[in-house]
């Protein structure tokens, strides 16, 4: 079954290449920190992260939606470069910038979701909504490494992300079932929108 959604289709294929982006930063990330605690965190959600591309690649699979060759390149090159780049700019901004960016990636799974449903397919509720709440913890722990940081207040208040304000609604506490996480984020604009 073909996908008659292009948004879809580039949400998927989206997701797919940022997901090596993301996996290829905390690579540099990691390799960037000398605590072992904090190595090892951060390994994990890289792994977390490659996870999360083979689930969408099964995904894509299943719905023959081609892997963008342009993407892969794109996101390969901005990994590598934030890896590189987590060496030289100190500890704070890598976990600031990784923590915002999770923080968006939260609903992108949430929007995938709203899509899929546009077509009133519903089979890929519960590993889209595992994402995204995946991607929320991510988001929780590199603030939680940045929340008392003296930088901070700057940085939220310039780039709108820190310990009061979020890029999603999600409750860890109190997080929504599967068949109705599609609430999730009902502002968001994806980053699929915006390149329209």
């Amino acid at each position: 079954m073909k996908l008659d959604h292009p948004q879809l289709v580039r949400s998927l294929q989206t997701a797919y290449s940022a997901e090596k982006a993301a996996s290829l930063a905390y690579v540099g990330h990691a390799a960037s920190l000398r605590d072992p605690l904090e190595k090892a965190a951060v390994r994990r959600i890289e792994q977390d992260e490659w996870d999360h591309r083979e689930n969408v690649l099964r995904i894509m699979a299943r719905y023959d939606v081609p892997i963008s060759r342009w993407l892969e390149i794109k996101y390969e090159l901005i990994g590598r470069t934030i890896g590189l780049a987590c060496h030289v700019i100190g500890r704070f901004m890598p976990y600031y910038f990784a923590g915002r960016l999770e923080s968006g990636n939260v609903c992108e799974y949430y929007i995938m979701i709203r899509y899929f449903h546009d077509l009133g397919i519903e089979a890929h509720d519960e590993i889209l909504h595992e994402m995204g709440l995946r991607e929320k913890e991510h988001e929780v722990h590199f603030l939680e490494m940045v929340r008392n940081d003296r930088w901070l207040p700057l940085f939220e208040n310039v780039f709108s992300w820190g310990a009061q304000r979020s890029r999603n609604d999600v409750d860890l506490d109190e997080p929504l079932a599967a068949g109705v996480s599609e609430r999730y984020c009902p502002t968001f604009r994806s980053r699929k929108s915006k390149q329209k």
